[in-house]
């Protein structure tokens, strides 16, 4: 129910951010959109962390705090205009069907931003799946706290560094959040090797800059090749790259662990996160030359 809430959510509000940019700016929009994203990602663990340490009911306390901000939201959502000017006149004209498409005209440019993501939140999701087994086993830290903060850390960075770098173009973005991915696996594979808690910590804030500048200049570029008539169906196609690479690691990590222990399976998909990361490098260059000579030829 969570992801269901998630994918119906993310899709329809960034798309309606960047149709709500007053003056039309596709990169703006993405910025706004990916900062907001990060910044709750960011504040859920800390207060959740707080609250499992602090509250007299640290399991249902979360939840009801939760359940509050999200009432909260409702009624923020009702000031916003709405941005479809052509709406339905009867619920029995409402279609189900997933719109998940990508125009034969941007396909090309879709490929970039679409595995940049995916790589970017495979990372993310390798960190999130990391995280608890080295501060408990490894660095012996069990406290809900430090767990919340250490992943607070990542997405407040990460939402800092999308701010502070909104002048950079999406493509330069894109490629600096791919070849930060490999500093920032190898510090991750250090901290637990080396059962150092600094290490996790430098780890942690290089993660956070490799995702902003991974996911903000993915958002942008397709924010910027979507036909207006179709953005929506665009965004989810992008979420659904996005969101397959955040759960498969996870996944993935967890039966190779069975299987082999919990180091060699974290450093297994750490060099497999790497080589994506490396194929997505080579896959951007390849089609930024591609587009380079088709807009020569014309």
């Amino acid at each position: 129910m969570s992801g269901l809430s998630t994918g119906l959510a993310a899709a329809a509000l960034t798309a309606w951010i960047a149709e709500l940019e007053p003056r039309g700016d596709r990169t703006a929009a993405a910025v706004l959109a990916s900062a907001a994203n990060f910044t709750g990602s960011a504040l859920g663990p800390l207060l959740a962390g707080t609250l499992a340490g602090v509250a007299r009911q640290p399991l249902r306390t979360p939840y009801v705090v939760y359940a509050v901000l999200l009432v909260a939201t409702a009624v923020l959502m009702l000031a916003p205009r709405e941005t479809v000017s052509h709406r339905l006149d009867r619920m029995t004209d409402l279609s189900f069907r997933p719109r998940l498409a990508v125009p034969k005209q941007i396909r090309v440019a879709f490929l970039p931003p679409a595995i940049t993501a995916f790589v970017t939140f495979s990372h993310i999701g390798f960190y999130a799946a990391l995280i608890p087994s080295v501060l408990g086993e490894r660095l012996h830290q069990t406290s809900p706290l430090v767990a919340g903060a250490v992943i607070c850390e990542l997405f407040l960075v990460s939402a800092v560094t999308i701010v502070i770098t909104e002048r950079l173009r999406s493509r330069s973005a894109m490629l600096s959040g791919l070849v930060l991915l490999w500093p920032s696996l190898t510090l991750l594979a250090s901290a637990e090797l080396l059962r150092s808690m600094p290490l996790l910590v430098a780890a942690s804030a290089l993660c956070g800059i490799a995702a902003a500048l991974g996911y903000r200049g993915s958002l942008a570029v397709v924010n910027r090749i979507a036909p207006d008539d179709r953005r929506a169906e665009v965004v989810s196609s992008y979420l659904i790259a996005m969101y397959l690479g955040n759960s498969l690691p996870i996944m993935g990590i967890g039966l190779l662990t069975d299987w082999t222990g919990s180091v060699p399976a974290h450093l297994a998909f750490a060099a497999v996160i790497a080589g994506l990361a490396a194929a997505a490098v080579a896959v951007e260059i390849k089609t930024a030359v591609h587009c380079d000579r088709v807009r020569d030829s014309r």
